[in-house]
């Protein structure tokens, strides 16, 4: 059947009846774009509970990188799932960790020996690199950039700056971190105020930075920026966390979005698109960095069996072709929407690398009806930063996908 197909307008009957059993029982907190109630997902589609079939551009928040339920990785995880189901990583060995661990340790940037510690989340593998930057420096200061996200425990919330809601009636949080401006003029205040002003550069332990910041917009920095940093940090002694939670897994046409611009980072933080949708996340540190003891740091599900088993076939896709075709794919659908742009006020910007795409819209309000416009039509995607609307396919789209996608979001602009 063609996708997208839009049997009835949603949410359709059962559709609403599951969003109000939901809504009568799980947490307000939770903060749903638009009413779709998923049933089955099928490498580029979604199916809702009442037989529509959209056609996703949002791969889950950049997780679904494989698509849905793709053959391999299914696979993958069913047959670890008839092993066993888990037993602490903490505590003891397992054949899929080391070889999860190994895998990552030789694709992080850079020549230098790694570390791995995995995790549930990308959250977590924040919360990790910080511990281990403290640890490592003693030294208490951390450095972030404003429009940044970096997750919402009480840790990595201290250094997300992307909405002020997020950190509203959560303080006081961890203290001893500033935060700066993105991009060039960042760097200009990073030593010509903040280290003048409000905190030593031998009190800082670490920088963290988005190479391309996903919440806050996606954002591309200038071709500069992420090398000069790692100069300002090298020269200082300050250790470098690259947060590639969202960039990371051939998402932006290499393996990790630093590798853009040569940088090595010290820290590096990945998730989502690591294991096609379970969780897990890691933490990659230079081996002469990860210096912590047994019982500094520890994690009951982190690096749970199945989610690694997931995690390395979902790395052998990317390896084999997903990534070439982000990076192809991704360049299409840029130049697609770049051109839709030349024709529409209402579009501001197209940036992005791969297939993390952005298109900043005129203001935020025009940004939302678009949204659910596209949802009501087929099309499924999701909107980030002040204004901007990202597209971030899983990485097996076609072309031909991307036709349908920039047609169907043409078509709502014009209509809006």
């Amino acid at each position: 059947m063609k996708v997208p197909h839009i049997k009835i307008k949603p949410p359709g009957p059962r559709a609403q009846a599951i969003i109000k059993q939901d809504e009568l029982y799980t947490a307000p907190a939770y903060g749903r774009v638009y009413p779709l109630v998923v049933k089955q997902g099928r490498g580029m589609a979604i199916e809702d509970v009442d037989g529509n079939l959209f056609l996703d551009f949002t791969a889950g928040i950049a997780v679904a990188s494989t698509g849905h339920s793709h053959p391999k990785v299914v696979q993958a995880i069913q047959e670890q799932a008839a092993k066993f189901l888990h037993f602490c990583g903490s505590d003891f060995y397992y054949e899929p960790m080391a070889l999860l661990s190994e895998k990552l340790s030789n694709l992080a940037p850079g020549s230098s020996a790694k570390k791995v510690f995995l995790t549930n989340s990308g959250t977590e593998a924040v919360e990790a690199a910080i511990k281990l930057a403290r640890y490592a420096t003693k030294r208490t200061h951390l450095i972030a950039f404003l429009g940044s996200f970096h997750g919402r425990t009480l840790g990595a919330l201290s250094l997300t700056a992307s909405r002020s809601s997020h950190r509203a009636r959560f303080g006081p949080l961890l203290p001893d971190v500033h935060h700066i401006p993105y991009e060039m003029e960042g760097l200009d205040a990073l030593e010509n105020k903040l280290f003048r002003y409000h905190v030593a550069p031998d009190e800082v332990a670490a920088v963290f930075v988005e190479p391309i910041q996903g919440e806050g917009g996606y954002v591309v920095p200038p071709r500069d920026f992420l090398g000069k940093l790692a100069e300002i940090c090298r020269r200082h002694g300050i250790l470098l966390v690259a947060d590639e939670i969202q960039t990371g897994f051939g998402r932006t046409g290499k393996m990790f979005a630093c590798e853009h611009w040569g940088v090595e980072p010290d820290i590096l933080c990945v998730a989502k698109g690591i294991a096609s949708g379970l969780p897990l996340g890691a933490m990659i540190a230079r081996g002469d960095i990860s210096t912590w003891k047994p019982g500094n740091h520890g994690s009951t599900f982190g690096g749970n069996p199945v989610a690694c088993a997931a995690a390395l076939a979902t790395i052998e896709l990317v390896e084999n072709g997903l990534m070439a075709n982000a990076a192809e794919v991704g360049s299409y659908l840029k130049e697609k929407l770049s051109t839709l742009k030349s024709g529409r006020s209402a579009i501001k910007d197209v940036r992005g690398l791969g297939l993390m795409v952005g298109v900043e819209l005129a203001d935020a309000e025009l940004r939302n009806r678009v949204v659910r416009a596209a949802f009501e039509s087929g099309l499924l995607l999701l909107g980030c930063g002040e204004s901007t609307i990202r597209f971030s396919p899983p990485l097996i789209v076609s072309k031909k996908e991307v036709d349908v996608a920039v047609e169907i979001f043409a078509s709502v602009l014009t209509t809006d």
